[in-house]
């Protein structure tokens, strides 16, 4: 009899780990992914948008899980019996399995009261009113910032990159910043990726207000802590994020779920979490697709009757866009690898292809 596998969510985990398992497990398994969407959203792609650099691709999520060997289910899963391994719908209506990957991402949250919110979507025309409005003339300083160093911070540097060099390509000038509760620009890349990027912005004239994190904008001035009162036309926000919480699965105050080093939810058997629902404080696509694929090495062990394999090591890979060609970002932020920060202009991975660097997931998107 094969293993049920039932995934909870249709994001990249979710595929990198139906596809994982398929790699691993052969015929071995049955895997359901179970999701309310019916199209899956590249969403790395958005921050191009507001700026004509690129379009969103969407697709629907049933044709991708029949390609990856599994099952759609269009349903959300609301709550979780484990002990009778039963995973219960919205609707009401029981789903069993042998293991459950639960992977639902996270809730985007209003972050900055009077800032306009980059919600990581297709249509980004808040954004593209306040490019309109300095090419225009009307606003001259706009500043670019996040409501926490929990997340994934890069595309706010790519916003900033990428309005500097439409406004320069325009003739337009402006007083662009970026206003970061990081001690450094996106210092989870560790020191070299960091001051490259530093060096990258301050060629860009581009300033930096580092250890600073956003309250609130109103009357021409962003309010932050430490105190302080910054003068702008406009403030861009990333949002917060909140784990999308599922009854019966542990979650911490803010709703991600706590999982050990085989990405298994704490004290729980049959019972796993991947991306960015779980507690790990970067939240990025890459990273989801490792978490993904130790799930999927979890179960196949099982299966075999192996030992449990490798723990989570995360290697941490971006792909910046600046507006003049992309940089490439690399480090094993869990450290133990000595110096592991590299900021490039090539790939050190060996392939370009899209944002979101996974193991199966890459090429497997770019034949779709």
């Amino acid at each position: 009899m094969k293993r049920s596998v039932l995934i909870a969510g249709g994001g990249v985990a979710a595929l990198e780990a139906a596809l994982a398992l398929r790699h691993l497990t052969g015929d071995r398994v049955e895997t359901t992914i179970c999701s309310p969407r019916r199209d899956f959203v590249y969403r790395p792609y958005a921050v191009g948008v507001p700026f004509g650099a690129a379009r969103v691709a969407s697709f629907d999520l049933a044709a991708l899980a029949a390609r990856a060997g599994a099952r759609y289910r269009p349903d959300s899963i609301a709550s979780v019996d484990r002990d009778a391994r039963l995973a219960v719908t919205h609707d009401g209506e029981g789903i069993a399995y042998d293991d459950l990957i639960v992977c639902p991402g996270a809730k985007l949250l209003w972050p900055v009261p009077g800032a306009i919110t980059f919600w990581g979507i297709a249509d980004e025309r808040d954004v593209a009113k306040v490019m309109a409005s300095v090419r225009g003339g009307a606003s001259h300083r706009v500043a670019f910032t996040m409501p926490t160093v929990k997340g994934w911070a890069l595309p706010i540097y790519e916003l900033a990159l990428l309005a500097r060099a439409e406004l320069d390509r325009a003739g337009a000038a402006a007083e662009l910043t970026v206003v970061t509760p990081e001690d450094a620009p996106l210092q989870v890349f560790g020191r070299a990726a960091s001051e490259g990027v530093a060096e990258l912005l301050a060629e860009r004239r581009i300033e930096v207000i580092a250890g600073t994190h956003p309250v609130r904008f109103i009357d021409g001035a962003l309010e932050t802590v430490p105190a302080g009162r910054h003068e702008f036309d406009a403030v861009v926000s990333l949002p917060k994020l909140e784990g999308r919480r599922i009854r019966g699965v542990a979650h911490d105050l803010e709703g991600f779920v706590r999982v050990d080093g085989h990405c298994r939810v704490l004290g729980c058997e049959h019972l796993y979490a991947a991306g960015d629902v779980t507690s790990f404080p970067v939240k990025q696509g890459g990273l989801a697709t490792q978490q993904a694929d130790l799930v999927a090495e979890s179960i196949a062990a099982e299966l075999a009757g192996a030992p449990a394999p490798r723990e989570f090591d995360p290697v941490l890979r971006g792909v910046l866009w600046t507006g003049d060609g992309p940089r490439y970002l690399e480090a094993r932020p869990a450290g133990g690898h000595g110096e592991s920060s590299t900021f490039a202009t090539a790939a050190p991975w060996g392939t370009d292809e899209g944002k979101i660097v996974g193991r199966h997931l890459t090429a497997f998107l770019a034949e779709a």
